[in-house]
């Protein structure tokens, strides 16, 4: 497998002077095409702000940055705006979903960000929406979805998207424990099927089985770090 990410003794802090804290303290990690990552740790611990710099919403304040083989350091915002666009995928603990827009056209939105618009794009969100056991609600409403089913609106969604890199925060925290190991199952399938490269925040241990590697963070450090047998499950 291909390291997709690659982050050398990156860190982050926040405030000035006095008030200064580093909430991310210098870490390496690499993030290998095929393969799932689960990022553990309390709150407070790092974890969010690691996901963050992962995808290009923050810029470290030390250190050196790769995606995709090409080094970030020193870029524009509007340089790693261009590059989120093009290789990061985003899943969220609150689905993000625009409510009034129906579950095929919320999945469109990702693809017309990824150039691909009209028939061709209805087409592809169907596809995606079939893929993930939605197709019979694609012209529903957010609101008359289940959190499970929105969910999976949003891996499809995030499946639109060309990048090779998903980020997945929280994804299973709003969901009963079925519709949480049915996700997990899904971005774990994205990683061994599609050779993406997926890392996932999580304060659940119950999904560590899905995971290729689980990485404990703590003091905005990454403190040790357990290879998994993978243990795929249907979603």
């Amino acid at each position: 497998m291909n390291d997709l990410v690659v982050l050398e003794q990156v860190a982050r802090s926040y405030g000035e002077g006095a008030n200064r804290a580093q909430v991310l303290r210098p870490t390496d990690l690499r993030v290998r095409a095929g393969e799932l990552a689960l990022v553990m740790g309390p709150s407070g611990s790092g974890k969010t702000t690691l996901l963050s710099i992962l995808g290009l919403v923050l810029a470290p304040d030390e250190g050196r940055q790769f995606l995709a083989g090409e080094e970030l350091t020193g870029k524009s915002e509007a340089a790693r705006s261009v590059l989120r666009r093009r290789h990061v995928a985003f899943v969220f603990q609150q689905f993000n979903l625009l409510e009034s827009l129906s579950a095929l056209e919320n999945v469109m939105i990702g693809l017309d960000l990824g150039g691909l618009r009209g028939p061709a794009a209805r087409r592809r969100a169907l596809e995606l929406l079939e893929r993930l056991g939605m197709g019979a609600r694609a012209h529903a409403l957010p609101r008359d979805l289940s959190g499970g089913q929105k969910q999976r609106v949003g891996i499809a969604r995030a499946l639109a998207l060309p990048g090779g890199l998903v980020l997945a925060d929280e994804p299973t925290a709003a969901l009963d424990s079925t519709s949480g190991e049915a996700v997990m199952g899904i971005l774990s399938d994205l990683a061994r099927r599609e050779g993406r490269a997926v890392v996932t925040v999580t304060h659940d241990a119950r999904w560590a089985g899905h995971a290729d590697r689980v990485l404990h963070i703590a003091d905005g450090r990454i403190e040790r770090e357990e290879r998994r047998t993978h243990v795929a499950v249907a979603g």
